[in-house]
């Protein structure tokens, strides 16, 4: 985002109407510990934006359903301060349906407003916020002038929130990660590890918050193939600024998501002239949890191991789950490629092997 005056800002995390938590839930890969979230972009790093602001403020709207020339409908609502002239919900809805988007575009409900309006809702300094489902955003880029940004800016990066929303990264919440692919494109897990990357951070380490990082990178993205190159990097971390990787990830994050682990099997049978020890290599391109079942022979008592690639690190060890089954857990956190090793004891006969990859 070109947002040279908003190096400092927050996305926080805020309670919202209790009714609304059930309709994203399916947009997560795990309930989050606030059940009803949204998420403010704020110059200052610790506002809170209380239901009661939403039931005291003075606004009124126009709009309501609209359904834009792509046939598909988006609830867009205009603030009656703003020009009827200029701003309308049905320019605003063509604009949303032309933004990089999925399915998840008709669970939107946007809010147009002025800049004023906005920090009345958001709070005292923000320039935009996003909830479950719903988005806070200027209507036209009057009092934005010396922030640096653009009321489509804002728009784009609280847009890259609501495809985070209604994305899957299971283990993690796709939310403050960022989305399946697009995550492990940029290694948010090893950056997390290794203290370069703060999910969910609205403090001190904002412009390390992977979150944020993907609502920039999904702004950029979509800036592109509308054909806009003069876009800035600002508010997050330049380590995160994204190469042609992430930003194909990004894409595919938002026209093609990640929604379940893949399935390979793999089978062998032990004889008295094999060789006891059986190495699997195994893709792993995207970071998540892996898991594997290996079934043995009857009185087999196989040691099942996880390896780097390199086979110098053991990354986890299958415990017995029955007298013939070996189960196995690990997170795959930047590493693209594990082995799966297989020792002969006990029994000889055939073993079946059984992964599910991220």
């Amino acid at each position: 985002m070109a947002l040279r005056r908003l190096r400092p800002l927050a996305a926080l995390l805020v309670v919202l109407l209790a009714a609304l938590s059930a309709g994203g839930a399916a947009g997560s890969a795990r309930t989050p510990s606030y059940p009803s979230t949204t998420r403010a972009l704020l110059a200052a790093p610790h506002g809170t934006l209380d239901v009661a602001r939403l039931a005291r403020s003075s606004t009124t709207w126009r709009g309501g359903p609209v359904t834009t020339s792509t046939g598909e409908t988006v609830r867009v609502f205009v603030s009656d301060s703003l020009p009827a002239e200029a701003v309308t919900p049905e320019e605003r809805a063509e604009f949303l349906a032309s933004l990089t988007h999925g399915p998840e575009l008709s669970l939107l409900t946007a809010y147009f407003a002025t800049l004023e309006e906005v920090q009345e809702v958001c709070g005292r300094r923000a320039l935009g916020c996003y909830g479950r489902n719903q988005m806070f955003v200027p209507g036209t880029d009057e009092g934005l002038a010396l922030t640096g940004a653009t009321a489509d800016e804002v728009v784009r990066h609280e847009y890259g929130h609501h495809v985070a929303f209604h994305r899957s990264n299971t283990p993690w919440l796709a939310l403050d990660w960022g989305p399946k692919r697009w995550a492990s494109a940029v290694d948010v897990c090893a950056r997390v590890a290794r203290n370069e990357a703060y999910p969910g951070n609205q403090g001190t380490n904002y412009r390390l918050n992977p979150g944020e990082a993907w609502a920039e990178t999904y702004r950029l993205m979509d800036e592109r193939r509308a054909g806009i190159t003069t876009a800035t990097w600002s508010i997050v971390a330049p380590s995160f600024y994204p190469g042609e990787p992430a930003l194909q990830a990004a894409e595919a994050d938002v026209l093609d998501p990640w929604t379940a682990p893949r399935g390979v099997s793999y089978r062998r049978t032990f004889g008295r002239s094999t060789r006891k020890v059986w190495l699997i290599p195994i893709a792993t391109p995207l970071d998540g949890t892996l898991r594997a079942t290996v079934t043995l022979p009857r009185n087999g008592t196989h040691e099942v191991t996880l390896l780097t690639a390199s086979r110098k690190t053991v990354l986890a060890r299958a415990t017995r789950s029955s007298p013939r089954v070996r189960q196995l857990t690990a997170t795959v956190c930047g590493q693209r490629s594990v082995v799966l090793r297989v020792v002969q004891r006990g029994a000889l006969g055939p073993v079946a092997v059984s992964v599910s990859v991220p």
